[in-house]
């Protein structure tokens, strides 16, 4: 007789059912796992052996078979140990045959017994709830499968002795009861930062409409403060993003205590950090940085020190909102819509703004040329905004705490997403990241500028014709090259007056003709 057990196998945040099929068969004593399964896997026998010892269960002297259907699908990670053990011990007589039928089992074994949790519990429950079963899995991991569903079955155990007396009745097991993670300490604030009126007005700009952000300035300036105080004036998780940024969470195993949270991550990956940490990838496939970011922020430090082939990878998940990471023998989609917030020097000294100083490495222009030629055009054309954050005067230091912080800022970027989402056509983008890729329904284009390499869509002080205008303000589409890092009339477009949202010529849905000074409406038919 075979004994059949249901787990899951994992493709990115999705699920594919598993049918963990035990035999025990007279024959020489042997214990063989077949249906392509890895290192981890295969040491699952001994684990296995181990923890029922423990519980006071011996293995037959038999031919234990243990085959995963399908077959020709690997079968990666230690979560495999539980399905195998509880199907081994209602083969033995230890638990009725019946006990484990139309439940989803995961989780590890310990020599002891012991159920220690797994990665991907989140999209387990989410998938055995979409079949109508209910799932056994740690203890540990029980408050995060119960957010999948209010009425899936779920047993969480911490033991393989717990599972046996659950199901012979003599120690029932309630079901867990979903957990919020508690914030420890304050949260940071952009009250603390003295001066940059500025700059925290591009962060305002970029929070409401989710435009990526390029900040370029000396060391010292304040751009590594700003970017980590970005989360605190963007809006709570709603619950379809809640769900998303868990399940990527869950897979990569970031969820600690199977609490969850609604706040927007926030990554900050070293500049050393390679194309796979960033995008994902490696033996198994696992998220990256971007998508571990997804619906928050991703902060990028030093940007031209990170690895150029790095970077460009960026590319494609910046228009996409997704990363397709293909193997010899699978592939995997992980989302990646995120915010991309990065910061840099001018030059590789940081100081070629300053008056009067001389780089040793030749004109500062060069040498502020030969640092930014680090990034790519495509790149950087992809970032909305490019502003300049200089260094702050000793007569901002001694200036009183601001009055403004992040709470009544983000009160307004609140009321700005508000405003766009009953603006917004009916699409599957629900992020308000891919705003700026629906057709402009400007029905003019002013051609003129505004000032050193910025545009702007309406001829000043005329309002803009868009009704998807995000906020009152002006998103500066700079030249590609060179960064300028001399003071210029661009900055003055982030500060808090009445300008409609401009958009970058690249991604207009529509083109102009080069007529200076003329309002000309000129739609490109296959715009997105």
């Amino acid at each position: 007789m075979v004994q059949r057990v249901s787990t899951v196998a994992f493709e990115g945040i999705e699920v594919r059912p598993v049918d963990v099929q035990v035999q025990v068969a007279p024959g020489m004593p042997a214990f063989t796992i077949v249906g392509l399964p890895d290192k981890a896997v295969s040491e699952a026998r001994e684990r296995v052996r181990s923890a029922m010892i423990a519980s006071g269960l011996a293995l037959p002297a038999r031919r234990i078979t243990i085959n995963l259907a399908p077959a020709d699908l690997p079968k990666e990670g230690s979560h495999y140990d539980l399905p195998i053990a509880l199907g081994l011990m209602a083969a033995i007589g230890a638990i009725p045959h019946d006990a484990v039928a139309g439940f989803a089992v995961l989780g590890e074994l310990g020599l002891d017994g012991s159920i220690a949790p797994v990665a991907g519990v989140l999209p387990a429950a989410i998938g055995a709830n979409a079949r109508d079963e209910g799932l056994i899995c740690p203890a540990a991991c029980g408050p995060e499968a119960a957010w999948a569903s209010p009425e899936i079955e779920i047993i969480a155990a911490s033991s393989l002795i717990q599972l046996a007396n659950h199901f012979k009745g003599t120690q029932v097991l309630s079901r867990p009861q979903p957990k919020i993670l508690e914030v420890n300490g304050a949260e940071l604030d952009l009250a603390d930062i003295k001066g940059q009126e500025s700059a925290k007005r591009a962060l305002e700009v970029a929070a409401a409409g989710g435009h990526n952000l390029l900040m370029v300035g000396p060391p010292g300036a304040g751009k590594s403060m700003l970017a980590a105080r970005l989360p605190s004036i963007l809006p709570p998780l709603a619950p379809a993003e809640l769900l998303e940024v868990s399940m990527v969470a869950s897979v990569a195993g970031e969820i600690e205590g199977g609490a969850l949270t609604n706040r927007r991550p926030f990554r900050a990956p070293h500049h050393s950090a390679s194309m796979p940490a960033l995008v994902g990838g490696g033996l198994h496939a696992r998220p990256g940085e971007i998508s571990l970011a997804h619906h928050g922020v991703l902060f990028l430090d030093e940007l031209p020190e990170f690895q150029p082939q790095a970077l460009d990878s960026l590319r494609q998940p910046l228009e996409t909102g997704e990363v397709a990471i293909a193997r010899a023998n699978h592939r995997v989609t992980y989302p990646a819509r995120f915010m991309l917030v990065a910061a840099m020097n001018p030059c590789r000294c940081g100081r070629a703004a300053e008056p009067g100083y001389a780089c040793r490495r030749g004109l500062n222009a060069r040498c502020t040329a030969d640092y930014q030629a680090r990034i790519s055009g495509p790149l950087l054309d992809r970032i909305d905004l490019h502003i300049e954050v200089p260094a702050v005067t000793a007569a901002d230091l001694i200036l009183p705490p601001p009055t403004e912080g992040s709470r009544e800022i983000a009160e307004r970027v609140a009321l700005a997403r508000e405003r766009q989402a009953r603006a917004m056509p009916p699409s599957g983008y629900r992020t308000f990241a891919a705003t700026r890729r629906f057709p402009a329904p400007c029905s003019r284009m002013w051609h003129g500028r505004m000032g050193a390499g910025c545009r702007c869509c309406a001829k000043p002080p005329m309002r803009c014709g868009s009704r998807h205008a995000a906020i009152i303000a002006c998103c500066v589409s700079r030249a590609r090259w060179p960064i300028s890092t001399a003071p210029t009339k661009s900055a003055a477009c982030t500060l808090p007056k009445r300008c409609p949202i401009a958009r970058s010529p690249m991604r207009s849905g529509a083109r102009h003709r080069a007529r200076p000074g003329k309002w000309e409406p000129v739609f490109r038919p296959d715009a997105r």
